[in-house]
Formats: structure tokens, C-alpha cells, sequence
């Protein structure tokens, strides 16, 4: 109610005349997908509505998460990047759609966010927006940029902690730079992004979320704001450009070998290009965080890494789309994912958004029926949703130099309160990146965590606690049992073979997975390598370990990345 009365006393504003300056398009979008939205293929947050000659806001919506894409207007810079007179046409139709039905205050794109991205993307495309348009054209859309501005000058304030407020305030600063009339807004919105930054940002360059995609975006808020700044001759507050140079390094520990973010707590792998950009304009030393990074541990060797979530997972408000991924692991070789997690389900609706961020959907162990992290109704904390709950409260991790690699010990007491075992990993990746070797222990290690343990072994009438090991595969990933189930081969398209090999014994099955990933209609299909054990007698371990067995062929170059924009 609040922004909607804001929005209406907004548009009775005096309005900009035009820019003062206008920042450097810095926004990257998709010609693929900017050739869908021409042919009338609508595709966001995980709904296609097929509407070929059909106004975008004629659209049904299907989702009020649907909405908030249309209104957020990101959809310009797909067009924007396929650039041609057809994209022109829908781009100015849209936009000044867009201000003909909901200019006036109405309309769910009424809040701080959605008008900071907004904003953004109307200013970056103007030229594109306002090209062969006449002058009572240029005067409606100067007229609704001043009116949006002076709505967020308000109410960025009611924006949630984190990427909505830093998305208000960015979009307030752009806007204030570039419009005339509305340059008294940018002290105090430079001013907020800093106090921001400073609350949000922690002294090792994490956010409370620990959702490394979402850390992508604040930094790329963080860094466009700062260009806009200095084009406009004015410097960025220390605490803002000290933000910067925290989280910079952090970024680079959470990516892969393929440049691709690690998946974990709700986020992807990042678009293409945009990790990169963003570090590229940040200017900050091309350094790693050494220690873990927001709670992650990365180890490399030769064209390998691993990256494995070692820390206890958000709590509070902070967890809403946080998962039960702890001591989880994501390992890439060159440009090609191998081990990965199951990713975010939000964009396929709540069944999966909860399967997703459930331990089972993590490549780590999970005792059968149960996740590491509890989900709880986040009304116990205020608000909507899911939160997590019963997380471990001990979770460590002890990085050790060898002579033959890195190895990592690690260790989270998720289950004590359960049934009082402790999960233990061990992971060793060897200098050349060819072997990872690893070994995962579940054991009651107190005399408490015994008596805990002989209690749930008397109501399961002695028969044990199971476990599984999952390690679930990239969907490019082709993988067969083989040496009579004793060993999976996991072949690459760039022709490199893995083989996977658990330790005598141990019960090992090849099963169905899925991969989900924003920006298509439905989960895909993959496989994932299973080792089950059962617990009986206070501690049980199982090694294993994942060697290369062939490299790419050298006639082979293997540059590219398969995950393009597809829609299912």
C-alpha cells in the first residue's frame, strides 16, 4: 500500500527534461534469447507463455515471479543485443506499453527492486528505446524516468536487506546522475549504497546468504554503480570501493575451471561472461581468496577443481533459499562440469524448490531420510517461505600441503542430534589434478554421541543407520558401469574419461538424477553415482576415488560451453 501511494504521488512530479549524461551500457544480453522474444517465445522464470504478435502486458501471467521479470524489464537487454529493427519495434512498444497501462502508479513493478533494475536497463537503452520516436515520445518516457526516480528517492528504504536494496539504490544513482533535475538524490542514495556495503558485506567479502550467484550480483551492482560515478566526475564512498576489493577475490575462489560460478544455496552458475566483465571492470588484482571463501574451500590442480561448501549454512531470514548442502562438493575438469549439485528448483515450482535444497540433491552424504539442515516455516522468524533449521552447529575444515597435493579434512555434526554421528571427509586432490581420492566417515565420537546412537540402534531393532553417498553427474557427462560394477567410467565431450572406483565392498549403483538450471522449462535429465553403508557399530567409512583415465585428444580444443539458453 505504501509504494503503491508513493507511486501515485510520484507521477503527479515535475518531470526531467532529458539526460545530463547518460553511463555506459554495461548490461549483457542474449541474441538467442532476444530472437525468442521477436518471435513471441516468452520465457521467464520458468513459464513459457507462447504469444506470437501479442503486447507483452497483454500476457497471462502465470506466476506473480513471471510478472516480476516482465516488470523488472531485463527482457531489454536481449533485445538490445540482437539489436535489429524487428527487436527495436518490440523494445519501444513494450516500453511505452509499460508506461501507458502502469506510469501512472498502478501495477505490481511498483516496488524499490524491480524500478532500480528498471531504471537501469531504460537508461542503458535509451538511445535504442528513443530512435525514430517523436517528441512527445522522448517527453512521456523522460516524464516516467523522472517519476520512477523520485518513487525510489522514497522508498528505497522499504527494499529487503541484500541484492533488492542494493538493485534500489543503484538504480536511484543512476538515475539521479543522468537526468536532469535529479541530481540531489545521488549524495544521500552514494551515501546509503555505502552504509550498505558495510552492513552486507562481510570483512572476508561474503554475504550472510552465502549464495555465490547472488554475491555476482551485488558485486556487478556495486561495480556499475562506481563507473556511473566517475563518468559523472564524482568518486564512490571508501566503504563502497572497499566492498569491491573484499568481494573480488572471494568471486575468484567460487569459480570453476569453465569460469562458471559454483552452485550452491540457491544460485547458478552465472551468465555467460558476466563473472568475468564484472571483474574485468572492478580493476581489483587478479587474486584468490587463499583462506575459504564466504564458507567454500577450493582446491586445484593442473586443469581441476573442487570447490566444497565448508561451512554451516545461513540461518535466519538469510536461509529462505538456502540449502542442506553441507561438506557437498562440485568438481569441473577444463570447461566441463563433472560433479555438480542438483541446483536450485524454484524456477519448476516449490515441489522441486524443496527437493532441491534438500541434502539428497547435494553431492555429499546424507543418512536415508534425513537432510543435514532441517526446513522449517520461516513464519518462526517473520515471513514467508521455508527457512533452514536444526543446522549443524560445528562445522570445520582443515586445509593441509602435500607433497603430492592438497588435502582437506572436514567435518559437520548435522546428525548428532538425530543420531549422534558426526559426518567426516577427507578429500586429497593430487598436483596434476588427476586424482581426487576421498573417504566419508559417519561415527559417534563422544561417549554422548554413543548413548545417543545405542538409542537409535534399540528402536531400529539393531539394524543399523543407512547412509548414501551421492555424487550426481552433469547432464553432458556420459557414464556406464563398468569392470563387472565395480568402477564407473564418466566420459566428457571433450573426450577426457574419468573412472570412478569405491573401496572393496562397497555397494555401488548408477541411478537417475536431474540438473536444474534456470531458464528452461524443466529439469534435465542426468545420472548420479550412489554408495550405500549402514552404520552398526559406532563409526563406518568409505573411501573412493576419481581419476582421470584419458585426456582430451590434442586435436580436440575444447572452448566451448553447452549450457546456452534452451527451453527444455
Amino acid at each position: 500500500m505504501a509504494n503503491r501511494l508513493q507511486a501515485l504521488r510520484a507521477a503527479s512530479a515535475r518531470p526531467a527534461t532529458g539526460f545530463v549524461s547518460q553511463p555506459e551500457p554495461r548490461t549483457i544480453g542474449s541474441h538467442a534469447r532476444g530472437r525468442q522474444l521477436v518471435a513471441g517465445n516468452f520465457l521467464f522464470a520458468g513459464f513459457l507463455i507462447e504469444g506470437p504478435g501479442v503486447p507483452i502486458w497483454n500476457l497471462p501471467m502465470p506466476d506473480p515471479s513471471f510478472g516480476s521479470a516482465l516488470h523488472g524489464c531485463t527482457w531489454l537487454d536481449d533485445l538490445a543485443a540482437l539489436g535489429d529493427g524487428a527487436a527495436r519495434e518490440r523494445a519501444q512498444e513494450w516500453v511505452f506499453g509499460w508506461i501507458s497501462r502502469y506510469g501512472g502508479g498502478r501495477g505490481p513493478g511498483w516496488t524499490p527492486d524491480l524500478t532500480g533494475r528498471r531504471l537501469i536497463r531504460w537508461i542503458n537503452h535509451a538511445i535504442f528505446l528513443l530512435n525514430g520516436r517523436d517528441r512527445a515520445a522522448a517527453d512521456a518516457f523522460f516524464r516516467s524516468l523522472a517519476q520512477q526516480t523520485l518513487f525510489l528517492a522514497r522508498r528505497w528504504r522499504a527494499a529487503s536487506p541484500g541484492v533488492a536494496r542494493f538493485e534500489a539504490l543503484t538504480g536511484l544513482i543512476y538515475a539521479g546522475l543522468a537526468l536532469t533535475g535529479m541530481e540531489r538524490h545521488v549524495p544521500s542514495a552514494a551515501a546509503a549504497l555505502a552504509r550498505e556495503c558495510e552492513a552486507q558485506i562481510d570483512a572476508h567479502g561474503g554475504i550472510p546468504t552465502r549464495n555465490p550467484e547472488e554475491l555476482l550480483e551485488v558485486f556487478t551492482l556495486l561495480t556499475w554503480a562506481t563507473a556511473a560515478l566517475g563518468e559523472a566526475g564524482r568518486s564512490s564512498h571508501p566503504s563502497h570501493l572497499a566492498a569491491i576489493a573484499r568481494i573480488a577475490p572471494t568471486l575468484r575462489a567460487l569459480r570453476h575451471a569453465d569460469g562458471g560460478l559454483a552452485r550452491f544455496h540457491g544460485g547458478g552458475r552465472g551468465s555467460e561472461g558476466r563473472l568475468d566483465q564484472a571483474l574485468a571492470s572492478a580493476g581489483v588484482r587478479a587474486l584468490s581468496a587463499e583462506a575459504p571463501a564466504m564458507g567454500f574451500v577450493r582446491l586445484h590442480g593442473g586443469r581441476t577443481t573442487v570447490i566444497v561448501d565448508a561451512a554451516a549454512p545461513p540461518s535466519g531470514r538469510a536461509s529462505v533459499n538456502a540449502h542442506a548442502s553441507t561438506l557437498a562438493l562440485e568438481l569441473t575438469s577444463g570447461r566441463r562440469p563433472l560433479i555438480v549439485n542438483c541446483g536450485s528448483g524454484a524456477a519448476f515450482g516449490p515441489d522441486w524448490r524443496r527437493a532441491g535444497r534438500a541434502t539428497p540433491s547435494h553431492s555429499t552424504l546424507c543418512i536415508r531420510g534425513y537432510s543435514s539442515s532441517r526446513l522449517a516455516p520461516a513464519r518462526l522468524v517473520g515471513g514467508g517461505g521455508e527457512v533452514l533449521a536444526d543446522v549443524p552447529n560445528e562445522v570445520w575444515a582443515r586445509p593441509e600441503a602435500g607433497i603430492g597435493g592438497a588435502r582437506l579434512v572436514l567435518g559437520h555434526n548435522g546428525y548428532v542430534a538425530t543420531h549422534g554421528l558426526v559426518h567426516v571427509r577427507e578429500l586429497e586432490l593430487t598436483l596434476d589434478g588427476r586424482v581426487l581420492s576421498g573417504a566419508d566417515t559417519l561415527g559417534a565420537m563422544s561417549a554422548a554421541d554413543r548413548r545417543r546412537f545405542e538409542t537409535v540402534m534399540r528402536r531400529s531393532q539393531h539394524e543399523g543407520v543407512p547412509f548414501d553417498i551421492r555424487f550426481h553427474l552433469h547432464p553432458e557427462v556420459d557414464a556406464a558401469l563398468d569392470l563387472g560394477g565395480t568402477a564407473v567410467s564418466l566420459a566428457l565431450k571433450s573426450g577426457e574419461i574419468w573412472v570412478f572406483r569405491p573401496e572393496a565392498g562397497a555397494e555401488m549403483t548408477l541411478e537417475p538424477s536431474v540438473y536444474l538450471e534456470s531458464g528452461r522449462l524443466r529439469p534435465r535429465a542426468s545420472r548420479q553415482i550412489v554408495l550405500a553403508g549402514v552404520v552398526v557399530d559406532y563409526a563406518s567409512q568409505i573411501g573412493w576415488t576419481l581419476a582421470k583415465a584419458q585426456d582430451t585428444p590434442t586435436v580436440l580444443r575444447d572452448l566451448e560451453r553447452d549450457e546456452g539458453v534452451a527451453a527444455d
